[in-house]
């Protein structure tokens, strides 16, 4: 998904793309190699278009928009590979506070060349203007008065070269913003060149894309784009909300964004081969351009030792959203509701909130209220400003769903309330030890008898089957079916005769989980969810208006040690690393955030929800193993922090097991999102 969520954003994009192709940028390129000249029209074609001014003051003859609107048209133009000293204009212009140069910018007369290295200055030797570093910083000069030395570059889509002076500035804000944007633009199109290429090409007998080593290849693109365009998405929102968030969120785009592009551009060539190393592919040209935008913005190992500096201070994205009034309606019902519930006493909220429908307010009445997104959004504000928790259903927030989608409305009554209100507490009977991430091929009989059903087998990982009152089990009813076809749902009173509950120790020494072993489990015929042999579908089924949620600015715990270290550490390369943990810890944030905000416009899902899961596991399992490694000799101590420590790393091991195994998921993304062919 690119950086624009809004239908105008949306529009700006695809015309910017248009527009681009329509005039030849690639073509343009391409001539360049004999004939520098081809390039030259290229410095004032974007402003023909409105697009160098579309964030500058109306007062100069720009279009009066926002950081956002213009990252977005700048990633557009990124992906369709501009030419010329389009980026390096519009961020001199927004740089330099000159109403002169700002209207030169806006009617296409002036262009400007930048660097922030007088060795390396983008642009310089086809723009009237430079921006140039001295010891007060970037300054804008005409170019005619100014040396030149002509440069050599990767990137063949600009110039470059360098003027006299020996002061260098760091990347200024504006540029990291819409450099990242650009970067967005440049991942996507890599993604979408090395996607539609493995849909096509065949290599013994198949797609490509139906190899595995492939389609992983794929899926980690899709993650790293989507990362990257969620961070430049952030970077461009932070622009307006004050200087710490500015810095904090453009900090997180330096240590994403640019490696992300020259990590997707290099992958792009792997995936298409042979091809994609000669020169008349266009895939060489993104990876220069990735590679020359990455040298142009500095070092960024010592843009995420910047972050972590930053997160040291306390700084945190808040992750405030804009309803833009649409939460209006909402807002003092929620606020006034959630008031009555905190003057009662800490015993009784539960079942005020599952009175209510506050407790699952995407559920349907009359458990829930049926809410949209905006007023669960509006619910979970003023339920955390008034100090109110909703207590966690843990397997019941997957069980109850299922049986208000499938379930008879006597089901609904009898498990539904009672576990909103505590009542019941469930587990889950799913996996077995042949059927882990491949439900389809489990064993678990179900036969018929009289007044329903005998089960016999093995279920495992199964958490708190040792305290659950009911399960959720599914079972094989009709061997001879097709393996999707011959599965049911049931609910399995855990008491029951012939149900033996034997724990499994963890490698973190817990035992948290459970296998269950069955022998003629009797299940009454009551208590088969939906149809007989109609289980698969429920299992994978969740309710339409699903929960909609915003994740708070903590950035999870073995990050947060992390910085909580830095303080103590002499270790000269720390400070980068755990500013590459942070940036990766909030990028799963921002994927969240957006996956949020489309529900909100009414949207479906974008692919930033899949790839959550697989960019989070990184993250999480990365930065539990920094923890420890900073922790150095302590991690042999029982200090409060090495006992956290040692229990994070060991135990978020499951996490790339858990709910499917990265492997898998990597494949599900590859087939479900990016279109790539089943193997």
């Amino acid at each position: 998904m690119p950086i624009g969520i809004s239908d105008d954003h949306t529009e700006l994009a695809a015309t910017v793309r248009k527009w681009a192709e329509s005039q030849g940028s690639i073509a343009a390129v391409r001539a360049a190699e004999t004939d520098p000249a081809a390039l030259e029209p290229w410095g004032s074609l974007p402003a023909e278009m409105g697009l160098t001014a579309i964030a500058l003051p109306e007062a100069v003859g720009g279009g009066g928009g926002s950081l956002l609107d213009q990252a977005v048209a700048v990633e557009a133009a990124g992906y369709a590979l501009v030419p010329g000293p389009f980026l390096t204009t519009v961020v001199a212009g927004l740089l330099h506070d000159d109403p002169d140069l700002r209207s030169g910018i806006a009617d296409g007369s002036v262009t400007v060349a930048l660097g922030i290295d007088p060795r390396a200055v983008v642009g310089a030797g086809s723009t009237t203007h430079l921006s140039i570093p001295t010891e007060d910083g970037q300054v804008v000069v005409p170019s005619a008065g100014v040396a030149i030395t002509a440069g050599e570059s990767v990137d063949l889509t600009r110039t470059v070269g360098a003027v006299d002076g020996t002061a260098t500035t760091a990347a200024p804000r504006e540029l990291i913003v819409l450099a990242a944007a650009e970067a967005s633009g440049i991942a996507r199109w890599c993604l979408d060149t090395a996607v539609e290429y493995a849909k096509v090409r065949e290599q013994f007998g198949k797609k490509i894309g139906a190899f595995q080593a492939v389609k992983h290849l794929c899926a980690e693109m899709l993650s790293i784009s989507e990362s990257v365009t969620a961070a430049a998405w952030d970077a461009a929102e932070a622009a307006d909300q004050g200087a710490e968030q500015g810095e904090f969120a453009v900090g997180v785009a330096a240590t994403v964004c640019f490696d992300g592009a020259v990590e997707v551009a290099k992958t792009c060539i792997q995936v298409l081969g042979g091809i994609g190393f000669t020169f008349e592919h266009d895939a060489h040209l993104y990876l220069r351009r990735a590679l020359a935008l990455r040298a142009f913005v500095g070092d960024t190992g010592a843009l995420a030792s910047g972050l972590s500096a930053c997160a040291a201070t306390g700084v945190r994205r808040s992750g405030d959203i804009d309803f833009a009034g649409l939460d209006a309606e909402f807002r003092d019902a929620a606020r006034t509701e959630a008031a009555r519930i905190a003057t009662l006493a800490e015993g009784d909220r539960r079942a005020a909130l599952a009175a209510s429908g506050y407790l699952t307010p995407h559920w349907p009445a009359p458990y829930g209220l049926g809410a949209g997104a905006v007023q669960q959004l509006v619910i979970d504000q003023e339920l955390e400003r008034a100090g109110v928790e909703r207590p966690d259903l843990v397997i019941g927030a997957w069980a109850a769903p299922t049986i208000l989608e499938g379930g008879t409305e006597e089901q609904r009554e009898r498990f539904v309330a009672p576990t909103l209100t505590g009542e019941i507490t469930w587990c889950q009977l799913f996996s077995e030890p042949g059927a882990g991430s491949d439900l389809a091929s489990l064993r678990m009989k179900a036969e018929r008898t009289d007044g329903g059903w005998l089960l016999t087998g093995q279920k495992v990982w199964n958490s708190i089957a040792e305290r659950a009152d009911f399960g959720v089990c599914l079972a094989r009813t009709d061997p001879e079916a097709k393996p999707h076809a011959g599965i049911s749902y049931f609910v399995v009173d855990m008491k029951a005769a012939g149900i033996d509950i034997r724990p499994l120790r963890e490698l973190t020494g817990d035992a948290l989980f459970n296998e269950v072993f069955f022998d003629n489990v009797f299940v009454p015929d009551d208590c088969l969810i939906g149809a007989e042999n109609g289980g698969w579908r429920l299992a994978v089924t969740t309710l339409a208006n699903e929960r909609v949620a915003m994740a708070g600015s903590k950035l999870g715990d073995s990050v947060e040690l992390a910085i909580d270290l830095l303080g103590e550490l002499s270790s000269p390369s720390a400070p980068e690393r755990v500013g590459r943990a942070i940036a990766l810890a909030q990028v799963v944030k921002l994927l969240g955030m957006r996956s949020t905000l489309r529900s909100i416009a009414g949207q479906g899902p974008g692919a930033e929800s899949s790839v959550a899961k697989l960019v989070g596991v990184r993250s999480r399992q990365d930065s539990a193993e920094l923890a420890m490694e900073l922790l150095g000799p302590e991690v042999f101590t029982s200090s409060e922090r090495a006992l956290a420590a040692n229990d994070l790393f060991l135990r978020n091991r499951c996490l790339s097991i858990a709910g499917g195994t990265t492997q898998i998921l990597r494949n599900v993304a590859g087939e479900r999102i990016l279109g790539l062919p089943r193997g």
